[in-house]
């Protein structure tokens, strides 16, 4: 069977290397990023550059979008120039972004007006599990196009899961998986507080609970930059609360109460107020060192 010529919008952290591994895995893909530095970078691996979104979906079976909010997919999707414009009908659309499920679902219903199928795959794994090609990939819309698009989602990741026949289903579960993912973070920080508080180890204390029951991916990969004071991103604290953002709004709107989540996006929002919203989400550990009175480091 010949592989679907592909397009990809949006060539930042994750999208980059995801759309490399397409190309390694013998995929065509056409691409384009408001930032022509980041469209070079994927010529350089083998992409064609498309002049926009429309352009790309003009030419592309197949066209995935990997941008940071919801107005950046309803602007790339259904904008001026946008994927909307040039889609023929039956082509497929996959937004791998993390955005809202009630946008989602909007969009999915523009698209569908013009006989255009979607599905909404947000990932969890971050810079290295796009790399590495071992994301988690949570796929909400129709059974037959999940099908017909899962070798594209296995050059992608390693757990992918088809999470229901609606579209909005895969971003529902991506953020029940922030709110898991927000909350171990601040467990991880809150344990390090409490070790340079007790005056212990850090570097003995972080080998210890790694290896038990506490440990987790964050901890393996965010412990040892606090512990360096590496605050650099990995992923950006503004993106982090841009998923706790639309976390709370899903439990407004569903009635329910997420009080870790809650206290999580307000941390954060002290970690913004400290002008640290550019560094990664590690820097969660800066609002509670002030609260604590205390610096953690090896």
């Amino acid at each position: 069977m010949s592989k679907k010529k592909l397009g990809f919008i949006g060539l930042g952290i994750m999208g980059r290397p995801m759309c490399k591994n397409l190309l390694d895995a013998g995929y065509s893909v056409r691409v384009w990023d408001r930032f022509q530095l980041a469209i070079d970078a994927c010529v350089e691996y083998g992409a064609v550059a498309g002049n926009s979104a429309k352009d790309v979906a003009e030419k592309s079976e197949v066209v995935i979008t990997m941008v940071v909010d919801s107005p950046d997919v309803q602007e790339v999707v259904l904008g001026p120039n946008g994927v909307l414009e040039g889609a023929g009908p039956g082509m497929i659309f996959i937004d791998m972004s993390t955005i809202s499920p009630k946008v989602t679902k909007e969009v999915a219903e523009r698209l569908n007006e013009r006989r255009i199928k979607m599905l909404d795959a947000p990932v969890s794994g971050g810079e290295t599990g796009a790399k590495a090609g071992t994301l988690s990939i949570m796929v909400g819309g129709p059974g037959n196009v999940f099908k017909e698009c899962l070798p594209i989602f296995e050059v992608l990741g390693k757990n992918i899961t088809h999470m229901g026949e609606e579209n909005g289903d895969g971003q529902s579960t991506k953020l029940c998986n922030q709110v898991v993912d927000g909350l171990n973070i601040l467990g991880m920080c809150e344990g390090f507080v409490l070790a340079a508080k007790s005056k212990i180890d850090m570097k003995k204390m972080f080998s210890a609970v790694r290896a038990g029951a506490a440990g987790s991916n964050e901890l393996d990969d965010l412990g040892p930059r606090i512990l360096k004071r590496d605050l650099e991103p990995g992923f950006m604290v503004r993106h982090r609360q841009k998923d706790m953002r639309l976390v709370m709004e899903a439990a407004r709107e569903l009635g329910v109460p997420l009080l870790g989540a809650s206290l999580v996006h307000q941390l954060y929002n002290a970690v913004e107020a400290e002008g640290l919203s550019e560094k990664g989400e590690q820097a969660l550990i800066c609002a509670l060192e002030k609260l604590a009175g205390v610096e953690v480091k090896e």
